[in-house]
């Protein structure tokens, strides 16, 4: 297995930052000299949430069309077989920004109110790339909670992403079916009114606001009971909240809102390296687009708001190529876990997904054990210096951290991104070969694949919430081993006929949470 660099000596190339910019191309031929001269590449990741591996067009999708996102997979290395680290969303972003699995530290979906999940001082993607001249960005939706607990949102809001390696972050605090639904800027919330300030209780409702119980006339679409609270902009969320009412966001505002930050944060760093971790809020609930993607696939909102995702990707490469420096950025296409239908909105997604398998050939969605939950769509394109293939190498989004240092010749220091390993040849094309093993999270219990092999351990306790989500998530009281190179379904479980493999692999599951990989 590949090691990951923890010996070579890094070299910092730091220039200055030129600030926001209203032009879309560069301001002279000095400035695209300069941005065409400019050494360490700038690195993007655009983190689609709840995507599932077969929701774009280069993966099979029916119903939705992705030409931008397709384009990225016909210039790049397609994954057949990469993952995200978990089942959901907070863990698979913890072990992005840290390079290691979110059990080392007990990061699961995080409420609305949680502290921030990692602490500042520890190491992570961004703070080792502005150690190397970076200028870091994360714009997007964050759940990786903020503050030391109850936060204040009328004051400034930290510790958060800039004490932990961003220079510069455009958030929504949670999640879009969380309050508070505000936009957090740096450590402010943005346009928040001192004479009306913010509050929020996870435990008691605060102030007078209509609930989706008490006032479901007023929803665009209706919403069970854990999202049924307070409603904004006619959506019901997670939580009670009273005040800021001009600091509210408007759902349908944040793919152009949430683009204009990313794409700002590129023309003020065009000069510089620079790494952007565009965070979506799509396909997310609750999903609602833009009216004018509305209508533009068959499967109504879910499908449409696919449609959105794929013009914001399109307009993130059409912005490199205006400034001329798409020849030097890589950029990563995934998602944070597998998809899911109906997670607590009624918007039809269940009744109108048609012949679209959102999961491709795999089975269960996000939450769960099954192949679906964490195999998600994987782009890695960069102009120039990748060359178009389709790669089957098991690997993880982990593995972004060591790759990226050894792209720019940047030391991990020991117990640095401990699951991290060093695959740049695999993200760049040259290679096919990556993992023997991968551990994959979900709710209910630990998966490991093992080469085409997969196992899922025995579910101690399947969490009532899930229960009631009746999902196919692939919990069972005993062992479940499957062969994915002629099961790619799980159909068949043959732990019963391979004990002694199944004994080797709970046995390395246990080796690899104690001493790594």
């Amino acid at each position: 297995m590949a090691k990951k660099l923890t010996t070579a000596v890094a070299t910092a190339l730091v220039l200055l930052s030129t600030g926001c910019s209203k032009q879309s191309t560069p301001e002279s031929s000095t400035e695209m000299v300069a941005a065409k001269t400019q050494q360490k590449p700038n690195l993007i990741v655009l983190y689609v949430d709840d995507l599932g591996y077969g929701d774009v067009g280069a993966y099979g999708a029916k119903g939705v069309e992705t030409p931008n996102i397709d384009k990225l997979a016909a210039g790049g290395v397609m994954f057949t077989d990469a993952h995200s680290s978990s089942a959901t969303c907070t863990p698979s972003r913890y072990s992005l920004l840290t390079g290691e699995h979110g059990f080392r530290n007990d990061a699961a979906i995080l409420p609305g109110d949680a502290p921030l999940l990692i602490r500042p001082g520890k190491k992570t993607l961004p703070s080792l790339l502005k150690q190397q001249g970076y200028a870091t960005a994360v714009v997007g939706k964050w759940h990786l909670g903020l503050g030391n607990g109850s936060v204040d949102w009328n004051t400034d809001v930290k510790p958060g992403p800039l004490e932990i390696g961003f220079d510069y972050s455009f958030l929504l605090p949670a999640t879009g079916d969380r309050v508070p639904t505000v936009y957090l800027e740096n450590h402010n919330v943005v346009n928040l009114d001192k004479n009306d300030p913010i509050t929020v209780s996870y435990h008691e409702k605060v102030g007078n606001k209509p609930t989706g119980l008490t006032h479901p006339e007023l929803l665009k679409y209706p919403a069970d009971l854990e999202h049924s609270e307070t409603i904004v902009n006619g959506i019901s969320r997670m939580g009670s909240m009273t005040g800021g009412e001009k600091a509210l966001w408007k759902d349908e505002e944040f793919a152009d809102i949430f683009t204009e930050k990313a794409v700002n944060f590129i023309r003020a760093n065009k000069n510089q390296p620079f790494f952007l971790f565009h965070s979506y809020h799509d396909i997310h609930v609750p999903r609602m687009p833009h009216e004018r993607f509305k209508g533009k696939s068959s499967m109504g909102p879910r499908g449409d708001a696919i449609v959105q995702m794929d013009w914001i990707s399109g307009e993130i490469v059409k912005e490199l190529e205006r400034l001329g420096i798409d020849d030097n950025t890589m950029i990563v296409f995934t998602s944070d876990n597998g998809p899911v239908l109906h997670d607590g909105y009624f918007d039809q997604a269940k009744e109108l997904v048609g012949d679209h398998k959102p999961g491709g050939v795999y089975r269960g969605g996000k939450y769960g054990a099954y192949e679906g939950a964490t195999r998600v769509p994987t782009i890695v394109y960069w102009k120039g210096k990748i060359q178009p293939t389709e790669s089957d190498a098991l690997i993880s989004q982990m593995d972004l951290y060591a790759s990226f240092a050894k792209l720019i010749n940047a030391p991990l220091a020991e117990g640095e991104a401990q699951d991290s390993n060093d695959f740049l040849d695999v993200f760049m094309g040259k290679s096919h070969t990556a993992r023997e093993y991968l551990i994959e999270e979900s709710v209910g219990t630990t998966s490991l694949r093992y080469k085409n092999w997969k196992l899922i351990e025995k579910a101690s306790k399947i969490p009532d919430w899930i229960a009631d989500k009746k999902m196919d998530v692939g919990f069972s009281d005993k062992p479940q081993l499957f062969d994915l190179s002629n099961d790619a379904g799980e159909q068949n479980n043959i732990a019963a006929e391979h004990p002694e493999l199944v004994k080797q692999l709970q046995q390395k599951i246990q080796d690899i949470k104690q001493n790594g990989y």
